[in-house]
């Protein structure tokens, strides 16, 4: 299974979640998507890679289990951030990444009511 390639095929697919206060914008002239104001997923600007939010500990992993995969580069090794290679991002994977980075953009109280709204938490 081929996965997700492009930034269009990546933004059409994160927009698709139906996930609220996500705005498509650009950050230093280049496309994002931003999640409740914060930067929620981007295309690198130095690779052909996606940029997930992650931690420097949970990249530093995922990079030594697929270094294919998942790819290191210097602009970013002071930055949580996770470069998923073009044609690499599965599909399940990135859902539930957005899905969870979603929900820690988000202030506690507009998560706790949108929660309650949908009858959970």
């Amino acid at each position: 299974m081929t996965g997700i390639a492009t930034w269009p095929a990546l933004r059409d697919f994160a927009l698709g979640l139906g996930l609220p206060e996500v705005i498509e914008t650009t950050a230093w002239g280049n496309p994002c998507l931003k999640a409740h104001g914060k930067m929620w997923v981007w295309w690198s600007p130095y690779m052909d890679a996606a940029c997930f939010k992650g931690s420097n500990e949970e990249r530093e992993a995922l990079h030594g289990a697929d270094p294919d995969t998942f790819l290191l580069h210097p602009h970013y090794a002071n930055h949580g951030i996770l470069l998923v290679a073009a044609g690499r991002i599965d599909p399940g994977w990135a859902e539930a990444r957005l899905h969870s980075t979603w929900r820690v953009a988000a202030p506690k109280r507009w998560l706790k009511a949108w929660d309650a709204a949908r009858g959970e938490g």
